[in-house]
């Protein structure tokens, strides 16, 4: 079966990125390089094609039941326009996705992650069952850009007839862009200050290369990794799956156990504390330590396992996170990580590994 195509998909081509299978998608790995479009995140600003993620609207008389139900941080207590992260889990408290729910005077939005697309889709349609609710997905009638760096609002000003620079940190708006409906967020996933635009597909080219012609630089998949590497920002697939749940991840933040019944909820009530935990870890040198390379304490035993490690451009330092057991992850705890046979030095550092100089 062939990938799916985002509607910027011949300008990335046109424009030489190199194009890599992703989620079901053909996507954007890189342009200039990774270490050129990471460090203009971090100085100036960089437009990302993010339309391969899900983005489902909720609507009718249950939809905050429904919601309230399948998410485990609050819905409830959402102002209208605001923007609110937490997990989708199974009855074990297993992780089925990292979700974005949108609240809207008229209803709900979620956005999902690409490579979830089917089965939040199909789990959504499962817990419905007995519900008065109209769960649409929205993915193939619309483009997703997000535009993230310390020039991102100047980059935006006067794109769209809501002044969007006033928007707070995760709260959205609806506006319009050329006259036509549009969604702007000030969310992200790079550690900086930014925006997530949504528009119809047709408009989708138009607002990007107006933003590439502001200065906008365009980016791809590989500096989106790095940049949420050293944001310590989780990935599914590497540091969240049905296998992790939230309390290990450390996102027990975004698990309101006081709520109400929710899927999952009694599971990490009663969350294991021995089972591995979320670290940051420093390698020495700039070698990076990979996905899967197992971890070792003092002793030679096994400490755990790198879920995402890369040579961070900004930082100048290679970095990782893993699971570790939680008698390890104490800053400060030495380990080694055996990288394909050569055993490099790491430790145990705070998370996040970045964070931006508030304006």
């Amino acid at each position: 079966m062939s990938n799916l195509r985002t509607p910027l998909y011949q300008w990335h081509v046109d424009h030489k990125a190199r194009m890599v299978p992703f989620g079901g998608w053909d996507m954007p790995v890189q342009y200039a390089g990774v270490v050129a479009e990471h460090k203009a995140v971090r100085t100036a600003a960089g437009l990302f094609d993010i339309s391969h993620m899900a983005r489902v609207s909720v609507g009718g008389p249950d939809a905050l039941a429904f919601l309230e139900s399948v998410f485990t941080n609050s819905v409830a207590t959402m102002k209208d326009d605001q923007v609110r992260y937490g997990l989708v889990c199974n009855a074990g408290g297993g992780i089925l996705d990292d979700v974005l729910v949108y609240r809207w005077p008229y209803g709900y939005s979620v956005v999902v992650n690409a490579s979830n697309r089917g089965k939040i889709l199909a789990w959504f349609e499962t817990q419905r069952v007995g519900k008065n609710v109209e769960i649409v997905d929205q993915t193939d009638r619309t483009a997703m850009v997000a535009v993230q760096g310390p020039r991102s609002v100047e980059l935006v000003a006067g794109l769209f007839d809501a002044d969007v620079s006033k928007l707070k940190y995760y709260y959205a708006t609806p506006t319009l862009y050329c006259r036509q409906p549009c969604v702007v967020s000030r969310t992200g996933y790079t550690g900086e200050d930014g925006f997530e635009v949504i528009v119809e597909n047709a408009y989708a080219v138009s607002l990007w290369t107006e933003l590439v012609s502001r200065g906008a630089v365009p980016c791809g998949l590989g500096a989106r990794d790095t940049l949420r590497l050293e944001a310590a920002m989780p990935l599914y697939g590497h540091e969240l799956s049905e296998e992790t749940n939230p309390i290990q991840a450390g996102l027990g933040w975004a698990v309101k156990l006081d709520k109400g019944e929710f899927i999952g909820r009694s599971a990490l009530a009663a969350a294991d504390a021995t089972k591995p935990v979320r670290v940051g870890l420093e390698i020495e040198g700039k070698r990076a330590a990979r996905e899967g390379s197992p971890l070792l304490d003092a002793d030679g035993a096994a400490a755990g396992t790198i879920t995402s490690g890369s040579f961070c451009p900004w930082l100048d330092k290679s970095l990782a996170m893993a699971y570790v057991r939680p008698d390890l992850a104490s800053v400060g705890t030495p380990l080694d990580a055996d990288v394909r046979g050569s055993v490099l030095n790491a430790t145990v550092v705070p998370l996040p590994f970045y964070k931006r100089a508030k304006a």
